[in-house]
């Protein structure tokens, strides 16, 4: 990032462990980089502040010397009508016309799996909803917008449409889409997300690679 970004830039991050995991492994930007670091998902009121996509852009900011926007916004809404409504507020206008401009997304990618799962951990989403995801062939999510081993969202459009974040199609029509993920037991979200066109620049492990070359 710091020899790729430049003075201006707008760049989304999600949320989750994985971007926690990359901002704790600090170090030091030589010189500052004036970019704006945004949220592409909303959540409020989960255990783990930690993990928040407002808390991972005030640090991404920090290290690059640069500024961020905070999106106040729960991660899910019971309706779609109630999140149009919700949309239409000023403040949070202001955020979604900064997606139209955001050059670079910075993602973790997600599994549905009730352990260790960074959504039964923040409360998004119950364990029989996440079961019937896997049902119908669910194998990953990007910011809360799940998709299958084709990279498809259409079974899960009714859940996706009620996320407060940048929409998953446009995301796809960001320049740089970087993905970040390890561990073998990653490899299905991640082929899913790269057929989808959800990312085209990936971070990965050794074991991560070799699954997905056997793939």
């Amino acid at each position: 990032l710091s020899r790729t970004l430049d003075d201006g830039d707008i760049v989304g991050v999600s949320m989750g462990m994985t971007l926690q995991n990359v901002i704790r492994a600090k170090r030091n930007i030589e010189e500052a980089i004036r970019c704006t670091f945004v949220p592409i998902v909303g959540g409020i009121g989960e255990s783990r502040l930690d993990i928040h996509s407002n808390y991972i852009a005030g640090e991404f900011a920090k290290l690059f010397g640069g500024d961020c926007v905070q999106f106040f916004s729960p991660a899910i809404f019971s309706n779609v009508t109630v999140l149009e409504g919700f949309l239409k507020e000023k403040s949070v206008r202001s955020i979604f016309n900064l997606y139209r401009n955001v050059g670079t997304v910075i993602m973790g990618i997600g599994i549905p799996e009730r352990g260790g799962s960074t959504l039964m951990t923040t409360g998004y989403i119950d364990g029989e909803v996440l079961d019937s995801f896997v049902a119908a062939g669910a194998v990953g999510d990007i910011s809360l917008q799940f998709f299958d081993q084709s990279g498809s969202t259409e079974n899960f459009k009714e859940f996706n449409e009620r996320v407060a974040g940048m929409p998953i199609e446009q995301l796809k029509k960001v320049q740089k889409r970087i993905g970040i993920a390890g561990g073998s037991q990653k490899a299905q979200a991640v082929m899913g997300a790269i057929k989808g066109g959800f990312l085209n620049i990936l971070i990965t492990d050794l074991d991560c690679a070799k699954a997905l070359i056997e793939m």
